[in-house]
């Protein structure tokens, strides 16, 4: 990588966190995000980090005590209920612990936070904002690439950490995903303790998994006095463009919630009470378990570019981070005799990891969104505990 102009497409936690361990070893690299700037409000859940992968990943980055500067230590307490908002398994009683040590320990941060204390260790300038990845075409031995700002660079090398409606994966394989069968619906309420105060009171800072008749609603605090959540219901794959939804309208969506939630309680009705918020929808996709392309040697990709799957696991932020790890091992290393053989064998373990990963995560959903999702969910986190 010696010489050798890198180009990483996306400014998420994977893409991140292969800057920062490549710019460790001295290779220089630039980051293009398609985001205006840092200050972006991130939308999504609290991310949850495995000490097999994400951990790992942030350890050898060295950035372990600002992580720990920066996590919510309770975040990570869950309540798992049923429809009625009935409380079936509560951890909010157990001792919280700083200390690396063992698999239970899997502390959650904000997206925004993270990202933050992920772009604060980059070299200054790494990121160019404002680039929205439209295209790239073959220069020599790397690629030129095209903004829709109007800008061209060249690299000698392209990671696609563009997530997992990745345009850049396009140049690397034509492997399309496939329909899991759920569709999310993905919100944001803000300043919860007002605009949803029983529900957030319900969270206590936390995780709540409600599931009951083969559907799901996930809520999580934020540290911002926000609160998120994802329902999980079985659509056919063109529902979103079928279903007739204006998805920014509270009372549309409201109203297709109390039908399809009918036999829930009225305690979710206060998801779709507040002007302070959005939704938007997500269909689930994942890529096939035993997915393989030909290695390129100036082009790869991670994270759910390379892998995308369902939530239901919490992997997708550790996969992505891992794969930056072993990637940035391998990019690194002196005993590959060229960037091709180094990708290759990166790859190759990327995707025997990730299928299985997959697999899991999908056996998850299926469990959780079964005639005894709710039981299957507990027996498992008290078997945990």
């Amino acid at each position: 990588m010696i010489n050798k102009k890198v180009a990483v497409i996306g400014g998420g936690p994977g893409g991140l966190t292969l800057t920062r361990l490549l710019q460790a070893k001295g290779c220089e690299v630039k980051v293009y995000e398609r985001d205006s700037d840092q200050n972006v409000r991130q939308q999504g859940a609290t991310l949850d980090l495995h000490e097999e992968s994400g951990l790992k990943a942030l350890i050898a980055a060295g950035l372990l005590d600002d992580f720990k500067k920066c996590y919510r230590p309770d975040a990570d307490k869950l309540r798992i209920i049923d429809q009625y908002a009935i409380v079936h398994f509560d951890d909010h009683d157990q001792e919280s612990t700083v200390e690396i040590g063992g698999s239970s320990f899997r502390p959650e941060i904000d997206r925004e936070p993270f990202r933050d204390l992920l772009i604060a260790s980059l070299e200054k300038n790494t990121i160019v904002w404002n680039s929205k990845f439209v295209s790239m075409q073959p220069k020599g031995s790397g690629w030129d690439i095209f903004f829709d700002n109007g800008s061209t660079v060249y690299a000698d090398f392209v990671i696609a950490a563009d997530g997992a409606n990745s345009r850049v994966r396009k140049y690397i394989t034509d492997i399309a995903p496939i329909y899991s069968g759920l569709t999310i619906i993905e919100g944001n309420i803000y300043n919860a303790s007002a605009n949803a105060p029983k529900l957030w009171k319900l969270v206590k800072g936390g995780k709540v998994f409600a599931l009951g008749l083969e559907k799901s609603i996930i809520l999580s605090a934020k540290g911002d006095g926000s609160l998120s959540f994802y329902t999980g219901t079985r659509e056919t794959e063109d529902w979103v463009e079928t279903c007739g939804i204006n998805f920014e309208n509270k009372y549309e969506l409201y109203e297709w919630f109390r039908e399809r939630f009918v036999d829930w309680g009225s305690e979710w009705y206060e998801l779709f009470q507040s002007d302070e918020s959005y939704f938007v929808p997500r269909p689930q996709y994942h890529f096939p378990l035993n997915q393989q392309w030909e290695s390129s040697p100036s082009l790869t990709m991670l994270g759910d570019a390379a892998h995308r799957m369902p939530p239901y696991a919490g992997e997708g932020v550790n996969m992505a981070m891992l794969d930056a790890l072993e990637l940035a091992d391998n990019l690194t290393a002196e005993h590959f005799i060229d960037t091709q053989t180094a990708i290759s064998k990166y790859e190759r373990a990327m995707l025997e990891r990730a299928g299985q990963i997959t697999e899991v995560t999908l056996q998850s959903m299926e469990d959780m969104h079964a005639k005894d999702g709710l039981k299957f969910l507990v027996d498992m986190f008290r078997l945990i505990h």
